[in-house]
C-alpha cells in the first residue's frame, strides 16, 4: 500500500468511447490485491462499465508508465490516462453521467471522504501491521525486494520480520475498531444503506487486500454481522469479489 499520484484529465466525448483499461497490481498467484485498485474494480462495476484488466506488478510500473505513475490504479482510455483511486471515481461520475452514480450528491462525497480518512487512520494501519510479512511473500518474486525495501524504509528500518512478530496479540484491537461498521450494519445491509455506495468500496477494498495475502484470519467465526455484509459485498456485480484464490478471513 502506499500513497497514490495524481493526474488530471478532462471527460472524454461519450459518442466516441473506446474501451476502458484498467492496471492492477498483481501477487505471485496473478490476483489484484491492491485495497486502492479494488475501489476502482467496484467503481467500474457500480456504473455498469466494462473494462480490460492490464496486470503489473511493483517493478513493472516505471516502465509502463515511464515514469508518469508511480502505483496504480490507473484507468486509460484512447489517449486519456488517470491515476489515483479517488480522481478515477470522480472521472467516473463526470464522465458517464447516465450510469448509475458513485457520489449522489457533493455531501455524499465529503462524507465518503470522511469515512476513508477514519477507516485509513483506525483500521487499515492496524491491518497492514499484521500482514505486512504476508503480503510481502504472497507477491511476484521479482518484486518482493522493492517490496521488502520500500516498507522497511517507511517502518525507519524495522525488518518486516519483526514489525509483524507479535501480529496474533494486535488482532483484537484491530477486531474492536471494526465495532462502528458493526453497529451500522446491524441497521443496514450496506455502508451506502440500502444500496451499496463508495463508502462500501474503500473498506470491501482492504478486505479484499486480506483476502489475497493473509495467513492469519482477521475475523472471529462469530463475528455475523461482518460476515453477513462482506457476503454481500464480495457478490456484488456477479461476484466480482470472488475467486478460488481467497484465503480464509475468519478463525475457526
Amino acid at each position: 500500500m502506499g500513497m497514490e499520484l495524481l493526474s488530471k484529465a478532462n471527460p472524454v466525448n461519450a459518442n466516441t468511447r473506446s474501451s476502458i483499461r484498467l492496471y492492477e497490481l498483481v501477487l505471485e498467484n496473478g490476483r489484484s490485491a491492491s485495497p486502492f485498485v479494488w475501489r476502482s474494480r467496484y467503481a467500474l462495476a457500480h456504473k455498469g462499465i466494462c473494462f480490460e484488466s492490464v496486470p503489473v506488478g511493483f517493478t513493472d510500473i516505471p516502465r509502463v508508465f515511464g515514469g508518469r505513475f508511480e502505483t496504480v490504479p490507473v484507468i486509460q482510455e484512447g489517449e486519456m490516462m488517470l491515476g489515483e483511486s479517488w480522481d478515477i471515481a470522480e472521472y467516473l461520475d463526470r464522465a458517464f453521467p447516465d450510469r448509475p452514480k458513485l457520489f449522489a450528491s457533493p455531501g455524499e462525497n465529503a462524507a465518503a471522504r470522511l469515512f476513508d480518512s477514519w477507516f485509513t487512520q483506525t483500521v487499515t494501519l492496524g491491518v497492514f501491521g499484521i500482514y505486512a510479512l504476508d503480503a510481502h511473500d504472497a507477491a511476484r518474486r521479482e518484486d518482493r525486494s522493492y517490496f521488502r525495501h520500500s516498507r522497511e524504509g517507511f517502518l525507519e528500518g524495522i525488518t518486516l520480520e519483526a514489525f509483524t512478530s507479535d501480529r496474533a496479540t494486535r488482532l483484537p484491537k484491530v477486531r474492536e475498531a471494526l465495532q462502528p461498521l458493526r453497529e451500522h450494519l446491524a441497521r443496514f445491509p450496506f455502508l451506502g444503506g440500502s444500496a451499496p455506495g463508495y463508502a462500501d468500496y474503500i473498506a470491501l477494498g482492504m478486505f479484499q487486500w486480506v483476502v489475497s495475502v493473509s495467513t492469519l484470519p482477521l475475523l472471529a467465526h462469530d463475528d455475523n454481522i461482518l460476515r453477513g455484509w462482506l457476503d454481500r459485498g464480495f457478490d456484488l456485480y456477479e461476484g466480482l469479489g470472488r475467486d478460488s484464490r481467497m484465503r480464509p478471513l475468519f478463525d475457526g
